[in-house]
């Protein structure tokens, strides 16, 4: 399926979500892709494999695949961007060479020009002193530079250079530092410190987001100060680090929750809440969080922003494919995210518009899961203006007409001046391809049969821009809960067993009936009758669904959903939402992506039918 197209809509329109006058969409600009340089590629990782023929500089070679290979964001004149790769088979000490070696932070030029000693990149982290890295953690993933081109975060980890830039050649190894983040959790900082994961800089450098599991496998989102603790006197590391104070719980205390019972016994839905699901960094000037929320239609994963004062939420995308990682434009007027559409991977359980998210209560994990199989992933970049999804405005593709093969992957990223954007992918490979898989795993087009690599694309009519001024943030965000070492976690509003009505916005109404496990306590069946039930006055629906979870007691990851569905969606189109004879079962686990399924469950929008996948594909 095609993007769907521009839309033709008055010049303003009126978003009551965000109280802004959002202008029309704007028109497909052109936009030139090109490959990134990377270390040359070897085949074998035996100490000393990367020879002098090989790399006839001596400055690292890398292997065909790397799980943790990941591209980050540009440097502030927007001709490097770092990269976290693996350099193999270097020779051993005192060879020179031999700094090449294991996971490694690197620039690469984006100009097409090279670093004195003759390549497209420069190594970051190679050959700096123990004394520079102590208790260097192990988490290097999502690499991001600060405004101020001196310090990067990568993983847990402050890479710093003092008062030299990063891409300068006063940046040698002898004057990098680079210190572990550490989140103290207990009242006397003691022990080993909260674990975050997929951490994010603010763009004042002194902020940062990020998320954590739970022990029951929730994840819950955090906002705070990074303090560097020169001499730590508590704690399990006790070298220089960087220590998470002043940390905000992101969830909003006095606020309802999105889907919940009212004084009267019926469902209200109350898409103002604030739920801060997965963290996926902030906007241009830092003014808004962006997250992945709640849904708003059923099995409709969006990416939602939070102002970090006023606490207005705003949903910036809407497609029925799913949304995940997402970057905005340094002046704040765009954004690019990486997004299943046009694959039709979700369209088959999502594709029905207006139908409110009442199963999700046990389809959400599923739902989310299937975007992926194994490391096939679906998203490709998506560029859209900062006021999000709209009408029939769904953005633009940056790399279209590119190999589906390869998949786009996080973090994409915009320079600083707006006119390019830095995005990774990696290559389909089995057992997503391949064996008993009935889709062939192709050949890879990278130097060296390389499966990841590095893409630039250039927005080729753009002016370059300012960025915008950065948002002075509180260290206490004014929705937010405190959440200072010892705290508990707050109690989350839990839908309670029963059956309620949920009357639509404009019309009709959907009667739900939530069923709990006797053993566990969360919710195992949602059946819902929906009667001319509209929230909007142009999708009306009419049907019923039912959907069971049974629970896997050896492993929370996994979902088994028995699903039946007879909806029919009328108005501004034709829609239905059906499963077959028997009904469907669906088995995903949600680390895997495996897709693996009983039955059919197909949907059909204007006659355009969308089924579910083969299995394994």
């Amino acid at each position: 399926m095609a993007l769907l197209p521009l839309a033709a809509v008055a010049l303003l329109l009126f978003n009551a979500a965000s109280g802004q006058r959002v202008p029309k969409p704007p028109r497909p600009e052109p936009i030139d892709v090109v490959e990134l340089p990377l270390p040359p590629v070897i085949s074998s990782d035996a100490v000393g494999a990367c020879t002098k023929k090989a790399n006839p500089r001596r400055t690292g070679c890398i292997g065909q695949d790397f799980v943790d290979f990941q591209s980050g964001d540009f440097t502030p004149d927007g001709n490097h961007v770092v990269v976290n790769l693996e350099f193999i088979g270097a020779p051993v000490a005192p060879d020179p060479a031999s700094i090449y070696t294991g996971e490694q932070l690197i620039l690469v030029k984006t100009n097409g020009k090279k670093f004195p000693n003759g390549d497209p990149w420069k190594c970051l982290t190679c050959g700096v002193p123990a004394a520079n890295a102590q208790a260097l953690d192990p988490e290097r993933d999502y690499p991001h530079v600060a405004r101020s081109g001196t310090k990067a975060l990568w993983g847990h980890n402050i890479i710093d250079c003092g008062d030299a830039l990063l891409s300068s050649d006063a940046c040698t190894p002898n004057n990098t530092f680079i210190y572990p983040i550490f989140w103290p959790v207990t009242p006397d900082g003691s022990g080993a410190g909260g674990v975050p994961r997929e951490m994010r800089l603010h763009p004042d450098d002194v902020h940062m987001g990020w998320s954590s599991f739970t022990a029951n496998g929730g994840q819950n989102t955090y906002f705070g100060r990074l303090e560097f603790n020169p001499d730590p006197s508590s704690g399990d590391v006790r070298a220089p680090r960087y220590d998470l104070v002043d940390v905000n719980f992101l969830a909003d205390p006095t606020g309802p929750a999105s889907l919940m019972v009212n004084d009267q016994g019926e469902l209200e839905q109350h898409p103002e809440a604030i739920r801060v699901g997965e963290l996926r960094g902030f906007s241009g000037a830092g003014d808004e969080i962006l997250y992945i929320g709640p849904t708003r239609e059923a099995n409709n994963h969006d990416i939602f922003a939070v102002h970090v004062v006023t606490g207005k939420v705003r949903r910036i995308t809407s497609h029925p494919e799913y949304a995940d990682p997402v970057a905005f434009s340094h002046d704040n007027n765009w954004f690019c995210v990486m997004d299943t559409r046009g694959s039709d991977r979700q369209m088959w359980m999502a594709g029905m518009r207006g139908i409110p998210p009442l199963i999700d209560g046990v389809t959400v994990m599923a739902a989310a899961s299937t975007r992926n199989n194994y490391h096939r992933r679906f998203f490709q970049p998506i560029l859209i203006d900062r006021y999000g999804d709209r009408g029939s405005y769904f953005g633009q593709q940056v790399n279209a007409g590119s190999d589906p093969n390869w998949n786009g992957r996080a973090d994409p990223a915009f320079s600083y001046d707006g006119t390019k954007i830095v995005y990774w992918q990696a290559l389909v490979t089995s057992p997503a391809c391949g064996g008993v898989n009935p889709l062939p795993c192709p050949t890879s087009t990278a130097q060296g049969g390389r499966v990841y690599r590095v893409m630039l694309a250039r927005l080729k009519n753009r002016k370059p821009t300012k960025p915008a001024a950065v948002f002075d943030v509180p260290d206490f965000i004014p929705w937010a809960i405190p959440f200072p070492p010892g705290s508990e976690y707050p109690e989350e509003y839990v839908l309670p067993p029963g059956t309620y009505t949920l009357r639509g916005t404009v019309s009709g109404t959907a009667n739900a009936t939530f069923v709990e496990n006797p053993t566990t306590g969360a919710l195992q069946t949602i059946s819902v009758e929906y009667d001319n039930y509209s929230d909007d006055g142009e999708h009306v629906i009419n049907g019923v669904e039912s959907v069971t979870s049974t629970p896997n007691p050896t492993n929370p990851w996994m979902s088994h959903l028995d699903w039946t569905s007879d909806l029919v969606g009328t108005g501004v189109v034709e829609a239905t939402k059906k499963t077959g004879p028997g009904g469907f079962q669906l088995s995903i686990e949600a680390m895997t992506n495996a897709f693996n399924a009983n039955g059919t469950l197909t949907t059909t929008i204007d006659g355009v039918v969308y089924r579910q996948p083969a299995n394994g594909a």
